[in-house]
């Protein structure tokens, strides 16, 4: 079914095939990657301030980039066809990501500028298992499914040879 694919809005969620969705979740990703080596480099420094600081203003940034992401995926969700096995895919995708983004928001409040503690490097590590989980998910949905992604004829486009 083409229809899986195509957007609801392009001005909002990018034009065919080139989706803003895949693009947006490299800032929390990148963001939380980064305050978990912060979380782990603050245990083994003597005046670990600046690290603690820097791990938590990385996990404010990683959950403003979520819900900015979160709501261009929301867009790519609308497209999909209801009781697809993409469907499927993606609730769960979305369900993942919005509880890791809730424990990240949790963990931003639970910490203070002045230390970190295990609790909190614990819950910041078991957040990123579940968010690669999700990010499987995603790339399932993507390069299994081919949701957002340009339609058969274009993708046989680039297998030619060329002349």
């Amino acid at each position: 079914m083409d229809t899986a694919k195509k957007p609801v809005s392009p001005a909002l969620a990018g034009p065919y095939g080139h989706p803003y969705h895949p693009i947006l979740v490299t800032v929390p990703i990148g963001a939380w990657v980064s305050s978990l080596v912060f979380d782990i480099a603050a245990q083994l420094v003597r005046d670990p301030e600046f690290l603690v600081r820097g791990a938590r203003w990385l996990i404010a940034i990683g959950v403003i980039g979520a819900l900015a992401a979160a709501c261009v995926g929301a867009l790519d969700l609308f497209a999909i066809p209801t009781g697809t096995r993409a469907f499927r895919t993606a609730v769960l995708h979305m369900g993942l990501n919005l509880l890791v983004t809730l424990a990240y928001a949790a963990n931003f409040l639970w910490r203070s500028d002045d230390r970190t503690e295990l609790g909190m490097l614990a819950l910041n590590a078991a957040s990123l298992v579940v968010l690669a989980v999700a990010g499987y998910l995603g790339g399932k949905l993507a390069f299994r499914y081919g949701v957002r992604v340009v339609d058969e004829d274009a993708q046989a486009e680039g297998f030619l040879r060329s002349k």
